[in-house]
């Protein structure tokens, strides 16, 4: 039996570039198996006519909402799939054999996970190549050097949302990382690495927008261990931009 496969993409004001991550999901070749999701937070622009003209969609809510982990979580309970992914409204999948592969891994290693390799492009020119982020082969210890995933390649059974909770709200900028920290670190689901680059993620996130919204986003990284009842060592949270450094001066390897 074919594992059902639910993406759940998060809108707001995201005409300029929602058709490209549409598209890169109706072009998958898993696509008859593909439940697509559109929480949208009451977008002001084009967002919900170019949604409408995706045939592939089957869900689409639109209403006010606390932010996009509050917009991920209703994708969540709105979710039949097996598999749960993400994909943002200005990333779109780098492939049409993406969740083909994805699914491949599940059901040959009956993994409770799946994440795997990112290019940060450009934010108009997404053919531009800034930044390559190789996750690499996992191990619980990468946490305490500053290792996450890259959480758009992340792809998990939707009973492990079911029993170890969904998004943390109250994080503005890191409940992803606070998440990942959660299923991987604490709860040590079985994850397998994909070695791929599966996604093309526009830059300019929320984390990165300004200096104070980096140091927010600092502080929450901190936070996330302190509300799992975690203690990083004291080069964690320094390492964790650190990584970024080799992603920047390689972005070709």
């Amino acid at each position: 039996m074919n594992l059902k496969v639910s993406i759940i993409t998060a809108t707001y004001n995201s005409a300029t570039t929602v058709a490209d991550t549409l598209l890169s999901v109706e072009k998958q070749s898993y696509l008859p198996n593909i439940e697509h999701i559109i929480i949208d937070g009451k977008s002001k622009d084009n967002t919900l006519n170019i949604v409408q003209h995706f045939k592939h969609v089957q869900t689409v809510i639109s209403e006010k909402d606390k932010g996009i982990y509050d917009a991920m979580n209703k994708g969540i309970s709105y979710a039949k799939g097996d598999i749960i992914g993400i994909l943002n409204s200005d990333d779109f999948y780098a492939h049409e054999k993406v969740i083909e592969a994805v699914v491949h891994l599940f059901e040959t290693t009956d993994c409770d996970a799946v994440y795997a390799d990112l290019l940060f492009v450009h934010p108009v020119n997404s053919s531009r190549v800034l930044r390559k982020w190789i996750a690499g082969v996992y191990n619980p210890n990468q946490f305490l050097r500053g290792w996450m995933p890259p959480h758009p390649t992340f792809f998990v059974r939707k009973e492990v949302y079911e029993k170890y909770g969904n998004f943390n709200i109250n994080f503005i900028s890191s409940a992803d990382y606070e998440l990942l920290l959660r299923f991987l670190f604490v709860h040590k689901i079985k994850v397998e690495y994909l070695r791929d680059v599966i996604v093309h993620m526009r830059s300019g996130g929320q984390s990165t927008k300004s200096f104070n919204n980096r140091i927010r986003a600092h502080k929450e990284d901190y936070l996330a261990w302190k509300v799992n009842n975690l203690q990083p060592k004291w080069y964690t949270l320094m390492m964790k931009p650190a990584r970024k450094i080799k992603q920047f001066l390689f972005p070709s390897n």
